[in-house]
């Protein structure tokens, strides 16, 4: 969960990856396709650029950085916790929600316990669950099988 979480918050990092390098690494500036700073701590400099347009991953991906003197690279999200010096990834992604202005995740609930298999709560349980099948590859499956 924890990594789907990480890389759904980069990709929308580096959607708007200049606000972002405008925000957290200040004493850059714009050349180009890159945001050029001296490193993820947001030194003065022009050994680190991060793709500001590109793909949402792979090779040239936006939001992606390199530091050509400490050979140092990562995402957006390594940006945020360098900056900011966070440690905990609970703290990078608090802070880069409030940056995208998303709410907080919601807590995961606690797993209801399994009912006894064959019992009347199984099976209302599994009703619940059931959605129609009209309209449905289910339904044209049962069709061809003349259920």
């Amino acid at each position: 969960m924890m990594r789907r979480d990480a890389s759904e918050l980069a990709r929308r990092l580096a959607r708007d990856a200049e606000a972002v390098c405008r925000h957290y690494l200040s004493k850059g500036r714009r050349q180009g396709r890159y945001w050029m700073v001296g490193d993820v701590r947001n030194t003065p400099g022009r050994s680190m650029f991060v793709r500001l347009s590109g793909p949402d991953s792979g090779p040239g991906a936006a939001g992606r950085w390199t530091d050509a003197a400490s050979a140092e690279h990562g995402d957006l999200l390594d940006v945020i916790r360098e900056s900011c010096g966070l440690v905990e990834f609970r703290e990078v992604a608090e802070e880069a929600r409030r940056f995208l202005s998303l709410p907080r995740p919601e807590p995961p609930t606690a797993p209801r316990p399994s009912a006894p298999r064959g019992s009347p709560e199984a099976a209302r349980r599994l009703w619940a669950m059931a959605e129609p099948l009209a309209g449905t590859l289910a339904e044209t499956y049962l069709h061809v099988r003349g259920i």
